[in-house]
């Protein structure tokens, strides 16, 4: 039988109902982390940690929380660390994203993404990993996304958000050296999740056959921040792509990510050409 490398540990993983966070959480479990799943859907967590608990005799207990709340990062600290249930992996996948130009989203849908994105994901670091340093042992995980690379209009606060989940965790985990803990952005590409569908974007034709699944993505994920890494950008195309956007004059990326974003319906008008060289 494979070596267990998080046995006896435990892992909350928030976003874990579905998508890339509900494959985090089953790759976890396969480590031996017993599990704290956090997101909305709590029937849908239950479901989740019935399979668990069965496949790999691990602990799962279901907290039902909605992070756009501004109090919801403190009580998921105070039902596990605080309570006595030391976490010794910290997930942040929880996040979502709005497909419209900036100015047709409404405040209050990018208010809650900012703090579920942003805040909640800044909040919950700084009240988990002052223990794991205590500990000196402890593995934070960020979900950011290639978006973090550039700047993405239809898209322009996701990205953004992202851009900071990605510059967060270089930082930290340059910070928390010789601590024994660690930390790591996962930058996913398109991946088979209810993202889109919530953004409310439509793939063009084909788009789908450069999707990855979140099996796949969580398994990376989860093998890199175990081997140490501070950055993965899941998949090689994902990874050329964004080292290529390096020889790619910075004036011309907004274009660039627009032409390559652009939803298959509700194109409002002419995307624009890319911007004259400064």
């Amino acid at each position: 039988m494979a070596r267990r490398r998080l046995a006896g540990q435990r892992a909350l993983v928030t976003g874990a109902s579905s998508g890339i966070g509900l494959e985090l959480a089953r790759h976890l479990a396969a480590e031996g982390a017993n599990l704290v799943l956090v997101a909305r859907r709590v029937d849908r967590l239950e479901t989740l940690a019935t399979e668990l608990r069965a496949k790999h005799g691990v602990g799962v207990e279901c907290i039902g929380c909605d992070l756009q709340r501004p109090d919801a990062a403190r009580e998921l600290f105070e039902k596990t660390e605080k309570a006595g249930k030391a976490v010794d992996v910290l997930v942040n996948n929880a996040g979502f994203g709005a497909y419209d130009e900036f100015l047709n989203v409404s405040w209050e849908t990018t208010a809650g993404m900012m703090q579920v994105n942003m805040v909640a994901l800044t909040q919950l670091q700084h009240l988990f990993v002052p223990a794991m340093v205590s500990r000196r042992t402890g593995h934070v995980m960020n979900v950011a996304s290639i978006g973090a690379f550039m700047p993405c209009p239809t898209f322009a606060v996701y990205a953004a958000t992202k851009a900071y989940v990605r510059n967060l965790t270089e930082a930290l985990d340059y910070e928390l050296k010789g601590t024994g803990v660690r930390a790591i952005a996962v930058c996913p590409g398109g991946t088979t999740t209810e993202f889109l569908e919530t953004a409310k974007q439509e793939l063009k034709s084909g788009g789908q056959a450069f999707m990855m699944t979140a099996e796949r993505c969580a398994r990376i994920g989860v093998n890199k921040m175990l081997s140490g890494r501070r950055l993965v950008i899941t998949g090689l195309m994902n990874t050329l792509t964004m080292w290529a956007l390096r020889l790619i004059p910075r004036c011309m990326l907004p274009w660039l990510s627009a032409v390559t974003m652009s939803s298959a319906v509700g194109k409002k008008k002419a995307l624009p050409g890319p911007a004259p060289s400064a």
